[in-house]
């Protein structure tokens, strides 16, 4: 028996136990006569002591030569602990070593494993199994488990159906690249990993399971950001005999008892707002709703004096940031500074303040008097003791720098606090999204999404005013989930491959197989799929997904702990049917 109980335990209640415990060597502290050893394993540390009167001089001298994540084995007697220590909870006692073996030496670790390290990112992810062993990562890791139990928990006994789907697929156009798999024995053809498990659970749909849920393993070939990794999980749902609605209460219960079971929280109201409405309120699809500086559009109050890069402009909208009046002149030029950043792109920044004596003075007072600027407080919604600030240009390009300024300041002036949490059903999206480089329209979620009743006929005359019956579940300004009701009927779906630009036999070479299974009764049917390592950072008050997860990518796609990816030797190429370095034609 390696251990009769673990290192976070014991209490005065155990005192005079004799006990047999394992783990790591956190520290030593050695007094001469007297030694002490915080041994650590996953569930907390408990203090080890050593002296030449109570145990023997051979112990104490085991004790000295134990160095930082030796793995050990003690038997001792738990003793009431002369210095308690309040901020642990086996602070109260201590062990008494009778008997110690080292189970196995370790080398000097890279970084102290210590909640706060001396090591970089860098290092920690080549290490990574050492990081593990910090409590913010482990417990990271555990809090993740049990918020993947309480989701299988619910959905379970809502009468999901947990169903595995295929790993190796076939290459279809979801958005992103896929990544691809040769297969041996079909020289020249390849597998793919899938995007997301979605026709697989349209077809489960057809099959009669009526209720789906899959927490899987996704995988895309895209660009890296903090809260992207190449392979990702989803909380992968689908139901049959549904409606949008069914589908926003089903999945509103499901993230209230998270929020309930996780945070202790309880979230009543889930608001709705469409498509539109976000994009002008708050410049993009999933708004943080937890503080307001809600977009006022200026054009009609701005375009009408001789100030041309107003004038000039497709849209002139601004916002009001609480109590930033107090900013100096060096911190609003600072802030311009930030939105002509090549990751934000804006051109310029004007700016007006609004004193508390009712007063205004802006950065283009030679263009506009104080009846102009009390009428850009009024849009904005700005108060005595806010700065208004501005951007013009392209109706697109805009919202989407001042929604990057508003997150920005509300950043800076801590309005964005982890332990509140604001969810928020966007609803009502475009159906297709025009690509301005080709002119050619492409899905905005998937091929299978259907358009808003009664719509279906707008694709021929005004593809681009096309709703779809789709929606996002956002919470705190990330997109946690997003689904949508889908096309069961086999003519519908035809014409919309024919509007995405497929001919009839790029479709049946594509989704032939879900195009026949339509043909065999498809009921209504409609689903989601939650992002599970953001849902998890979120409710972790974190929005960087990689804390979360055992073993990350990173920014480049790189596992820097194993090297991958890496080459193969010629002989798998020879034998996968594949050459190196032949070059492109």
């Amino acid at each position: 028996m390696y251990r009769s109980h673990n290192c976070g335990e014991l209490r005065e209640s155990d005192i005079e136990k004799e006990v047999t415990l394992s783990g790591w060597v956190q520290k030593t502290r050695d007094k001469g006569f007297v030694a002490w050893v915080d041994l650590r394993d996953r569930y907390g540390i408990t203090q080890l002591v050593f002296d030449q009167d109570r145990t023997s001089e051979t112990l104490l001298e085991q004790a000295r030569n134990l160095g930082r994540e030796f793995v050990i084995q003690v038997k001792g007697q738990v003793i009431e602990r002369a210095s308690k220590n309040p901020n642990l909870p086996t602070g109260n006692i201590e062990v008494l070593v009778t008997a110690l073996t080292v189970l196995n030496q370790s080398e000097t670790p890279p970084f102290t494993i210590e909640n706060e390290t001396d090591g970089g990112e860098d290092l920690r992810m080549k290490f990574r199994y050492l990081d593990i062993r910090r409590n913010p990562v482990k417990e990271n890791l555990i809090f993740r488990s049990k918020v993947a139990m309480e989701v299988r928990k619910y959905l379970s006994d809502a009468g999901f159906i947990e169903v595995e789907t295929p790993y190796l697929i076939k290459s279809t156009p979801e958005g992103a690249r896929d990544f691809v798999v040769p297969s041996r024995m079909n020289e020249g053809q390849f597998y793919a990993l899938p995007q997301s498990p979605q026709t697989f659970k349209q077809l489960l749909m057809v099959g009669g399971l009526d209720k789906y849920f899959q927490i899987v393993k996704c995988f895309r070939d895209e660009d890296l950001r903090a809260d992207r990794q190449p392979e990702f999980t989803q909380i992968d749902c689908e139901m049959a005999f549904v409606e949008q609605e069914d589908i926003l209460d089903a999945f509103e219960g499901l993230t209230k008892y998270l929020l309930k079971e996780i945070n202790g929280v309880d979230i009543e109201k889930f608001p709705r707002m469409t498509y539109d409405a976000a994009m002008k309120k708050y410049g993009n699809d999933k708004p943080d709703i937890r503080f307001g500086m809600e977009f006022g559009e200026l054009n009609s109050v701005a375009q009408h004096k001789a100030f041309n890069v107003f004038n000039n402009a497709e849209l002139v909208v601004g916002i009001a940031v609480p109590g930033a009046n107090s900013y100096t002149r060096k911190e609003i030029d600072k802030l311009t500074d930030w939105v002509k950043r090549p990751q934000v792109g804006a051109l310029g920044m004007v700016y007006c303040r609004c004193n508390d004596d009712g007063g205004y003075k802006s950065s283009v007072d030679k263009f506009y008097d104080q009846d102009d600027l009390a009428q850009w407080a009024q849009v904005t919604g700005a108060k005595p003791g806010d700065l208004i600030c501005v951007l013009s240009g392209d109706t697109n390009k805009v919202r989407a720098q001042l929604s990057a300024l508003r997150m920005e300041l509300a950043e800076r002036l801590g309005l964005r606090d982890p332990k509140e949490f604001a969810p928020l059903w966007v609803i009502d999206f475009p159906l297709l999204e025009l690509d301005e480089e080709t002119g050619h329209y492409h899905a905005m979620h998937h091929p299978f999404t259907a358009p808003k009743p009664g719509q279906l006929s707008l694709l021929e005359t005004d593809p681009g005013a096309v709703r779809a019956n789709a929606y996002d579940l956002v919470l705190n300004g990330n997109e946690i989930g997003g689904g949508s009701i889908r096309i069961h009927d086999k003519q519908m779906q035809a014409v919309m491959f024919k509007h995405l630009g497929f001919t009839p036999e790029a479709a049946k070479a594509q989704f032939g197989f879900l195009m026949d299974a339509f043909q065999y009764g498809a009921p209504p049917h409609g689903g989601i799929a939650f992002g599970l390592d953001r849902l998890v950072a979120i409710l972790g008050g974190q929005e960087t997904i990689r804390d979360f997860i055992a073993f990350p990518k990173n920014n480049s796609g790189r596992d820097v702990m194993i090297d991958a990816p890496a080459t193969i030797d010629d002989a798998q190429l020879t034998e996968l049917g594949l050459r190196l370095n032949v070059p492109l034609e």
